[in-house]
């Protein structure tokens, strides 16, 4: 099955207003192009707050209710496509989760993700604001296919791509917020984002599977988000990248069938030794 993707690579517009309108006026233009699927960064309807503590920014939450879910919901189904819609979820009083709905084509809710694992490192300080998903790891079986949603920190296990591709996902998809802090020397910034991009066409060979990036872009306080949303083959070949700094929609056409013929010429499924992999259930081995 072959499936035309856009993803769509922004920047926090400085209010909710503008920074929604942008985002909506980059999705409306799809409209008639025969667009399947639609992928947003990670709570792109918020600044990536979580550079700090502050029991404030938890006004910034929206339930799955909420005025917006329902706007993108008709989104979806204006430009009939399937949409990934990341975002910060209110739960219940005090529960708040790093999330993503999946819109059908009709605009009709095909499934929900909630983030596993949660950071807590300077600049991304999540595990104050967010408790972990308890969805797992279920891929959302969708008119564009099976995906296998994760959000930014779960793209660095193995363990979380491994589930979803067992369990039958055509593309991993990764809503991300990642950056350089300016407080680290600049010497690094290319080998951490080598590493962010190694990681993930990682899971896509490991698993002969593809790979969805969605970066968001911008400074935000001590933050530079690197962009460079990408989408890689089940033999981790780079079939579109982005540039840091580019403002607007990526495209990208995946024909799912390689999967199949890529696990037959590379069966890692098959090979698998099921019986020596107890130890990865615990904590650690002394």
């Amino acid at each position: 099955m072959k499936t035309k993707i856009a993803t769509l690579q922004g920047k926090w517009a400085g209010d909710f207003d503008s920074n929604n309108a942008w985002y909506k006026e980059q999705a409306l233009a799809l409209a008639g192009k025969g667009i399947d699927l639609v992928v947003l960064p990670e709570m792109f309807h918020t600044p990536y707050f979580p550079f700090e503590e502050n029991a404030d920014f938890f006004n910034m939450a929206i339930e799955k209710e909420a005025p917006l879910v329902k706007e993108w919901q008709k989104i979806a189904k204006e430009l009939n496509a399937v949409v990934v819609f990341p975002f910060f979820e209110k739960r219940s009083r005090g529960i708040y989760h790093n999330s993503a709905f999946v819109f059908e084509r009709d605009g009709s809710i095909a499934g929900l993700y909630r983030k596993s694992h949660i950071p807590d490192d300077p600049q991304f300080y999540e595990k104050y604001y967010f408790i972990p998903g308890d969805t797992g790891f279920e891929p959302i079986q969708t008119s564009a296919g099976k995906l296998g949603v994760l959000i930014c920190w779960d793209q660095w296990f193995p363990e979380a791509a491994r589930l979803m591709a067992m369990k039958g996902a055509d593309i991993l998809i990764y809503p991300t917020a990642i950056g350089w802090m300016k407080q680290e020397p600049a010497e690094i910034y290319p080998r951490q984002q080598d590493s962010w991009i190694t990681v993930m066409r990682g899971h896509a060979v490991a698993n002969r599977i593809f790979v969805l990036a969605a970066n968001r872009v911008g400074t935000e306080g001590d933050l530079t988000f690197w962009g460079t949303s990408f989408a890689a083959a089940p033999d981790g070949y780079i079939l579109q990248k982005s540039q840091s700094d580019f403002l607007g929609v990526n495209f990208v056409e995946i024909d799912t069938d390689e999967i199949e013929e890529n696990r037959r010429w590379w069966p890692h499924f098959r090979d698998r030794r099921i019986d020596l992999y107890g130890d990865l259930l615990k904590i650690w081995r002394e």
